[in-house]
């Protein structure tokens, strides 16, 4: 069901089987320009079309997020992730192989195509494979990554429901797609792997030691 009176367009959505047409509607949103709140195996993400500055820039605006941290990704594939935002190193694979989908964020080279606004300045790009259907159902409708940063103020605890993303972020966002409460906890692991050994940015979902045991 589709409920806006003012704010955004709120779907409930089945957060293990989405429905496609809410999936596509969704999608418009981000192709619009919108921004769109979503439901993560960990948290709800905040979504944009990473393609679009002015989209980028109302993500950064509404978090209030400084434009110097760069902005995470989720992805429908490794396939897309390789075609549309950067390559995959060998380490990288290894631990994708293990790991995706799933709560692991991997940082990668980023290819030079993408916006300054998305890398904060550097030159790689943080991006995962989600195991939640409606994230990975997402990206695999624009036939791209999208941004998953949480869907909050910086600073300011994450959401696990849709009520606590509306509170925090509603004027701001162009549709919502409810899914329940989502598990929370910790957000996904940050790793680097663009040399040979794996670097921990981030401790989260899973463990650093299972990380490390996974490639032994």
């Amino acid at each position: 069901t589709a409920m806006s009176s003012r704010g955004p367009i709120c779907y409930v959505v089945d957060p293990a089987n989405p429905e496609r047409f809410i999936i596509q509607a969704a999608v418009r949103q981000l192709i619009e320009g919108k921004l769109l709140a979503y439901p993560t195996e960990t948290l709800y993400g905040l979504g944009a079309d990473p393609r679009q500055s002015a989209a980028l820039g109302r993500l950064l605006r509404a978090k209030g997020r400084s434009a110097g941290r760069g902005v995470p990704l989720v992805a429908g594939s490794r396939e897309q992730i390789e075609a549309h935002v950067g390559r995959l190193p060998m380490l990288g694979h290894r631990l994708a192989d293990s790991f995706w989908p799933g709560p692991l964020t991997l940082v990668i080279p980023a290819y030079p195509t993408l916006s300054g606004l998305l890398l904060g300045g550097r030159n790689t790009v943080a991006v995962r494979v989600p195991s939640h259907p409606v994230a990975r159902g997402l990206a695999d409708e624009l036939g791209h990554p999208i941004t998953s940063t949480s869907a909050n103020r910086s600073g300011s605890s994450a959401a696990r429901t849709m009520t606590e993303v509306v509170d925090a972020l509603g004027p701001e966002l162009g549709i919502v797609l409810d899914g329940g409460v989502t598990e929370g906890g910790e957000p996904s692991t940050i790793v680097d792997v663009q040399s040979s050994m794996p670097v921990l940015l981030r401790e989260g979902k899973v463990p650093w030691d299972r990380v490390l045991q996974s490639l032994s």
